[in-house]
């Protein structure tokens, strides 16, 4: 069961983010959302649930990598191009085209970067571009604008390809984005409860208040980005000072001997 239950899990992302397409062709735009919300959510949990249950293994990490394409790649692509793409005509087609090219190519370049070992330990804390499940998350917010008031129209449509586009480059680009890993691991013993108030809030809102709260989310994670390209510049200048510090040393002895 600890080597079934992870693969499970992912079959039922699959399942959850193939019927966010029916549902979205069906016009039942926001039940087509919520399944592709799903099966992002269903999908964080998998890799997870076999790490603590001790049952990871290649198969079900190919699997795992393979339901991503679907669940953040086609799925979120399709139904924003049934909610409003189409009106672009042909620029919405290639827009949705191009995005989920952006968000293979995303992944491959993660699952090749998992195999280089001599980095530093602080870039595991980085991503190199927006992950595809937080890509999957920008890509749909005119979808969210949509379901608060703002109407489809052409011009709109125009714009949210454009949009498209720009969320396919930012997830092939080599922006630094901070990824969480390490977030909580030394959490301090103050901040156990106010986080956990945070959370239960967050979800609260979320539940009560879908559409403005995914909205103010996405804003707030574009708000974040240039704080984590920020961090990352701080890192790698504290590396190339202790590099050469440690040069400077080298040829103080050599120097002295």
């Amino acid at each position: 069961m600890r080597y079934l239950a992870p693969n499970v899990i992912t079959v039922l992302a699959i399942c959850a983010g193939l019927t966010g397409i029916r549902l979205a062709f069906e016009n039942r735009f926001e039940l087509a959302v919520s399944m592709v919300l799903l099966a992002a959510f269903l999908d964080g949990i998998d890799g997870r649930i076999a790490r603590m249950m001790k049952g990871s293994t290649k198969f079900g990490a190919q699997m795992d990598s393979l339901a991503d394409i679907v669940n953040f790649g086609v799925a979120p692509a399709l139904v924003l191009y049934a909610y409003m793409l189409d009106q672009a005509r042909s620029f919405g087609w290639i827009a949705a085209l191009l995005y989920c090219i952006a968000c293979c190519l995303r992944l491959a370049r993660f699952n090749v970067m998992l195999d280089v070992l001599d980095k530093p330990l602080w870039q595991n804390n980085f991503f190199t571009g927006v992950p595809a499940p937080a890509g999957a998350m920008l890509v749909m917010l005119p979808v969210y604008l949509g379901f608060l008031g703002l109407a489809p129209t052409r011009a709109l449509a125009f714009a949210a390809a454009a949009y498209t586009v720009g969320v396919a480059v930012l997830m092939i680009s080599r922006l630094p984005v901070y990824s969480g890993k390490a977030a909580g691991t030394k959490l301090r013993s103050d901040w156990v409860m106010p986080t956990f108030l945070f959370i239960v809030v967050y979800v609260a809102f979320l539940m009560s208040y879908t559409w403005q709260t995914l909205t103010l989310t996405t804003i707030a994670f574009f708000i974040t980005l240039p704080f984590s390209a920020r961090a990352w510049k701080r890192f790698e200048a504290a590396d190339a000072r202790a590099a050469a510090a440690a040069v400077a040393e080298k040829d103080g002895s050599e120097a002295i001997s």
